[in-house]
């Protein structure tokens, strides 16, 4: 009875300590939950047919999104593929942050994506960014500063491209 009681104890504790914290794993269950939401019912009962969409939705993936698709293997220059950890646990209705657990257990990595903290370009002071800061907020626009060699063209290129942006008020930093 005392071994009984023991294997439950160590069990239990093992159970708490493999469970997410909150924020852990904020890409990986961001991800698969944005990745669910585009599967109709008929989709999400069948592994294979899981496998194949993502590997379609992980070909229009940006940021930290695109390396979580490379560290599934969703991605045709990934080095492995475990997109069979993914699809069944989606198939069986599993909630993304139990996924996120399993998928922790094979992949430490993958729980040590985070996404990049957002900035409000309207009230940001953007001469006290860096010079790689401001380049990323023109990359994230899809836009080039040609000729730029001083911070402040690239300040000027942004205070220009701003008012198209205005809808989009925050950008990842």
């Amino acid at each position: 009875m005392k071994y009984l009681l023991l294997a439950v104890a160590v069990f239990a504790a093992f159970e708490t300590i493999s469970a997410l914290k909150e924020g852990e794993c904020e890409v990986c269950v961001a991800t698969v939950n944005k990745f669910v939401a585009t599967l109709n019912d008929e989709d999400k009962k069948a592994p294979k047919t899981i496998e194949e969409k993502f590997k379609k939705y992980c070909k229009t993936s940006k940021s930290k999104e695109h390396r979580f698709c490379y560290y599934l293997g969703g991605l045709e220059e990934s080095a492995t593929g475990i997109l069979g950890e993914l699809s069944k646990p989606i198939s069986w209705s599993m909630p993304a942050d139990k996924i996120c657990e399993k998928l922790k257990k094979k992949d430490s990595q993958i729980c040590d994506l985070r996404f990049e903290k957002q900035i409000d370009l309207n009230t940001v002071d953007l001469k006290k960014l860096k010079v790689r800061d401001l380049k990323k907020i023109l990359n994230d626009w899809d836009e080039t500063c040609d000729g730029c060699l001083e911070k402040s063209d690239y300040i000027h290129r942004i205070e220009e491209l701003k008012p198209q942006y205005s809808t989009q008020q925050k950008t990842e930093l």
